[in-house]
């Protein structure tokens, strides 16, 4: 699962304390003062990797939920011919590993981009009898259930876009939920464009194509991930 792993260090728990209430979603709800006592019932390890370390080797089938405490991390996926792909990055807060992974049919890496503390838990603590023993133990699984439910809800907005026939449509249907998410007709691509025909499932060069008649009837305009949506 580690590499290097005796390079690891372990941080004190003062130094991080109280930022996970602030940064993740799975401890929504709980004290910040309470947070250390949770994490030492649960028995979450943390864990300092350095740059280019390999955090997680396969994302998906990863049996514990991994929590970026500080530093820069990526999601990256290597193909058969060992091109590797940045498919997203992970900021301080993000919440990695099996069922929390966007990307259920791929198998992904998870790299760290510079130094970078990670908390682990295993799931049978959050969910199983061990995960009993804190008095936040059913908090913990709504909050679960909501992270779940959040991400049933971008498989579904997936699909919607999978369902329309043409790139563009695919595109302009992608970028107009992106329009809602964000409140802005100028909207940040979440991920680069290798990753977005993937996503749309098209050709990456015909998706480009598709891009550039956008730009040349002025519906949309590019600015690298940033793209400002003009017609409707």
């Amino acid at each position: 699962m580690f590499k290097n792993i005796a390079n690891a260090t372990q941080p004190s728990y003062n130094r991080i304390r109280g930022i996970y209430m602030k940064t993740t979603s799975l401890f929504k709800n709980v004290p910040e003062s309470d947070i250390d006592n949770l994490i030492r019932t649960l028995q979450g390890r943390h864990i300092t990797f350095k740059k280019d370390m390999t955090i997680l080797s396969n994302l998906n089938n990863a049996n514990e939920v991994g929590i970026l405490v500080s530093g820069l991390a990526s999601i990256i996926r290597i193909d058969y011919n060992g091109n590797r792909t940045i498919v997203s990055d992970i900021k301080k807060g993000d919440i990695f590993g099996g069922c929390f992974s966007d990307y259920m049919n791929e198998e992904m890496s998870v790299i760290a981009d510079d130094e970078s503390e990670v908390l682990f838990v295993e799931y049978d603590r959050l969910l199983g009898s061990n995960g009993k023993n804190n008095i936040y133990h059913v908090t913990l699984i709504e909050n679960m259930i909501d992270i779940l439910m959040k991400k049933i809800n971008n498989y579904n907005k997936r699909i919607e876009v999978l369902n329309k026939r043409s790139i563009r449509d695919k595109l302009l249907e992608f970028f107009h939920m992106l329009e809602k998410e964000q409140s802005s007709s100028t909207i940040h691509l979440p991920f680069n464009y290798t990753v977005l025909a993937d996503y749309i499932a098209v050709d990456r060069s015909a998706m480009m194509r598709e891009i550039k008649n956008l730009k040349d009837e002025e519906i949309i305009k590019t600015d690298n991930r940033i793209i400002t949506i003009i017609y409707r």
